[in-house]
């Protein structure tokens, strides 16, 4: 069925009951309350906390699908959306799916060209952007002449555009007379772009109502949970996670902020019982907690029964530190790509925990396969490329035929992810296929060194990336961000990893930042073109071989 159908039933059947909340510490209230003081007050209009149940949810997507109707969108017209997490962004969402339209979400990160590339590479002809935005939206106007239609979601409408809240609250509030069907193409999302621009994925309907089944079959949502979301909307995981809570017709709380404070501070506010966290965002919580920067005894945390990860190798040192502190919680992850609809193709399982570091097995509904460069499966134990089988796999790259045909076929997805089986079938995650280091002939998996450097506990983060070297062809090196307030040198690090086979050990040693994308991915391209350029590392790479 379309996932519009789950929303109608929601609306049905429980009318009255809070579906999204919106809790937004960036508002001013103009009265001088602090965070802590507003966070529970209710109000109308500019306010730090905004709700919306089930039925003004479902009116609300009606009233903006005969808006775009309206205007002539016709079944299969693609509608971009560039907005920050917001109480408005999935009634949008839903209201173009139920004109029969195709929903794009934008990156909010993109630069003004990264929009306009992302805007013709779909054949958009509508764009939803907020405040954030409009400069860069400002920039493209005039050269993107496919756009027929600029529609503004905030305050001061640009002169370039008509304002959402004008032109949607007049037209109807009732389901608009379009059939739809599972097959009907619903959503484009964008890949990471980490290999330059963006691929456009396109899913059918019959893809996010599996994502829906997924999450709920795996997490177990009913009526009574609270989903905390704090990842971007416009990503797939966010999304398909809050999908749990469409088919339970639970509450989601939509967070706009990360900080350690804010998410625990909100989790207990709203009685969170399901947060789903990124790596980098856990770890601040934990070293928050440790420097008496968040007490634990000031919160109310009886709700929370489930913490889980996704979007990025987990540590195990991170969540046996985790488990110490909030013994009583549930740990799961789940792996999965835009292209196979988000998280949950592979699945660990909250009765796995004993298996962390481990991605899981194949995820409900799903089948998968390990293989080596000819498409043959490989022994388990061997490494090889993982394949995933299953109703949210990605139906084309739209308009990249080529693309297409180098990742799919007879219906599996080639991940692009090189991956390992146990012996009890359990699937670890080795690294990105292009991310593999050849020095001196031996194969180096980045995440493995990362996940060793991560036990050190002065060291906050590490990524591990490939360097030209004349005599080996490549050396790792391994960029390390530490813990506030550690200091730490070179020396330190090798007698660390001196446990490490020799050939596994970093030739170079940098201590800096670790950049992160919006879903908690390392942009390892981004230190590549920080460190890599020329052959600098060249004259420096005697470092005891």
């Amino acid at each position: 069925m379309p996932i519009t159908e789950l929303l109608e039933r929601n609306s049905s059947l429980y009318p009255d009951d809070v579906a999204l909340v919106e809790i937004n510490p960036g508002v001013d209230d103009h009265k001088g309350h602090t965070w802590r003081e507003f966070a529970l007050i209710q109000s109308t209009g500019n306010s730090y906390r905004r709700e919306m149940t089930w039925r003004e949810f479902d009116i609300k997507a009606n009233r903006f699908a005969n808006l775009l109707l309206s205007r002539g969108v016709t079944r299969g017209m693609k509608v971009s959306i560039l907005l920050m997490n917001g109480i408005e962004w999935l009634p949008i969402y839903f209201g173009i799916l139920k004109a029969g339209a195709i929903a794009v979400p934008l990156n909010y990160r993109y630069t003004a060209e990264e929009i306009r590339y992302c805007l013709e590479k779909s054949d958009s002809e509508i764009l939803v952007f907020g405040p954030e935005f409009v400069g860069r939206v400002e920039e493209i106007v005039s050269r993107t002449p496919k756009i027929k239609m600029w529609i503004y979601d905030g305050r001061d409408c640009p002169y370039f555009a008509e304002s959402y809240e004008k032109i949607s609250a007049p037209m109807a509030g009732i389901k608009p007379d379009v059939m739809l069907s599972e097959e009907d193409d619903a959503a484009i999302y964008f890949s990471s772009g980490t290999t330059g621009f963006p691929k456009a994925i396109l899913h059918a309907h019959a893809s996010l109502t599996h994502s829906a089944k997924v999450e709920q079959a795996h997490h177990g949502q009913t009526k009574n949970d609270v989903f905390l979301c704090i990842p971007p909307l416009y990503h797939t995981g966010a999304k398909m996670h809050w999908f749990g809570s469409l088919s339970s017709g639970g509450r989601a709380v939509l967070l706009k902020g990360t900080s350690p404070e804010l998410i625990m501070q909100t989790a207990s506010d709203e009685k969170c019982s399901i947060v789903w966290l990124l790596v980098p965002w856990a770890q601040d919580i934990l070293d928050a907690i440790d420097r008496g920067d968040i007490k634990l005894d000031e919160l109310d945390l009886s709700a929370w029964r489930l913490m889980h990860i996704g979007a990025q190798p987990v540590p195990p040192s991170l969540i046996k530190r985790w488990k110490k502190i909030f013994p009583m919680h549930d740990y799961d992850t789940n792996y999965g790509l835009s292209e196979s609809i988000g998280p949950g193709c592979v699945h660990l399982g909250v009765e796995n925990v004993d298996h962390v570091g481990a991605i899981g097995k194949a995820g409900y509904g799903w089948q998968l396969k390990i293989v080596d460069e000819n498409k043959q499966e490989v022994k388990r134990g061997e490494v090889g490329e993982l394949a995933v089988f299953g109703p949210g796999v990605m139906k084309c790259y739209y308009k990249d035929e080529a693309a297409t045909k180098e990742v799919l076929a007879d219906g599996w997805l080639y991940t692009g992810d090189m991956a390992e089986e146990d012996e009890e079938g359990f699937i670890w995650l080795v690294d990105r296929k292009k991310d593999v280091i050849i020095t001196g002939g031996e194969n180096l998996y980045p995440v493995q060194i990362e996940n060793f450097l991560r036990k050190n506990d002065k060291i906050k983060d590490a990524a591990v990336i490939g360097l030209p070297d004349s005599r080996l062809g490549e050396i790792a090196a391994a960029i390390i961000e530490l813990k506030e307030g550690e200091t730490m040198t070179e020396e330190e690090v090798n007698l660390f990893c001196a446990e490490l086979p020799r050939y596994k050990r970093p030739r170079k040693i940098i201590f800096a930042d670790i950049p992160r994308n919006p879903t908690g991915k390392i942009e390892k391209p981004v230190l590549r073109r920080r460190y890599g350029a020329g052959n600098l590392i060249a004259e420096e790479n005697e470092i005891k071989r």
